[in-house]
């Protein structure tokens, strides 16, 4: 299958070489490569070699044909997911807290499965939210983008920002970082742990509003480790309210008060931002 892509280059940027540009949109090498030998870019309707610059304005063309993905296929489950975000290539939900982002073995309950049943065709992964967390969920729509997105990823391009409501807002100053090796908990394969032979995980996080028991914070992520945003706010002593793994004094069957409420991306294949933030506004 081939998949066809088209930008123009934009005024405000210096003139820059074929190679250079497709670098600049994160096309991974191999495709580079392919683009190269099989002259399937056009600038202007034209093959133009790699060390040729490319000028603001010129229509860019890409067709792909060489994308391959060893993802499988998930079935649809019937329902339908709140869309927030939408184009051609990625579509961006409001994933409800207590489900998957994607279903292991036979399930068909998951946000990915939801996703299938408004495209109509299965989607693809890009990032992952813990099931006890709502909020935005970015998918790919189509293969050819994952590899695009995932070096936003790695890169910091693509940012997220989290709202939590946490205890001991004492413990907390208006505004920090928290730089804490985080590994796996080998008393429980659930959970994860502060360690010093951990993988360096670092959190920002700024205080929004605070009563004498609980504070908003909104939370950045540097890097993007399993529960990092749950095990770093417990680590410091402020655990997320109705965090039933890591906060002690959790309340039975309350919902974790975790939510991704915003992310900006660039649209892959383009030098276009997207910023995406859920609609409802974050409260105590």
């Amino acid at each position: 299958m081939s998949y066809y892509f088209t930008l123009n280059y934009p005024k405000n940027l210096k003139p820059c070489s074929v190679g250079d540009l497709l670098r600049q949109l994160l096309v991974p090498r191999k495709w580079r490569h392919f683009l190269r030998i099989e002259q399937k870019i056009r600038v202007n309707g034209h093959y133009r070699y790699f060390n040729q610059l490319v000028y603001p304005n010129d229509k860019i063309e890409l067709e792909l044909d060489c994308v391959e993905s060893e993802q499988g296929t998930y079935p649809a489950s019937g329902k339908l997911p709140d869309v927030i975000y939408e184009d051609q290539d990625v579509l961006v939900i409001n994933k409800p807290a207590g489900q998957k982002t994607h279903p292991n073995l036979a399930e068909t309950d998951t946000a990915l499965n939801d996703c299938a049943t408004y495209l109509g065709l299965s989607p693809f992964v890009v990032h992952r939210l813990d099931m006890l967390t709502t909020g935005l969920l970015l998918v790919a729509k189509n293969p050819a983008v994952v590899p695009i997105l995932n070096r936003e990823l790695t890169t910091k391009i693509f940012h997220r920002e989290y709202i939590a409501v946490v205890n001991h807002p004492e413990k907390l100053q208006a505004s920090g970082t928290i730089n804490l090796p985080i590994g796996q908990d080998p008393s429980d394969q659930r959970k994860r742990m502060v360690r010093v032979d951990g993988l360096s995980s670092i959190t920002h996080y700024q205080v929004l509003n605070q009563t004498s028991n609980e504070a908003l914070i909104k939370l950045q992520l540097k890097t993007g480790r399993t529960h990092q945003i749950r095990v770093h706010l417990a680590a410091i002593g402020c655990p997320i309210v109705g965090d039933p793994l890591y906060n002690p004094d959790c309340v039975p069957d309350e919902f974790l008060h975790l939510t991704a409420y915003q992310m900006s991306f660039n649209k892959p294949f383009s030098f276009d931002q997207v910023q995406v933030k859920l609609p409802q506004e974050i409260k105590f």
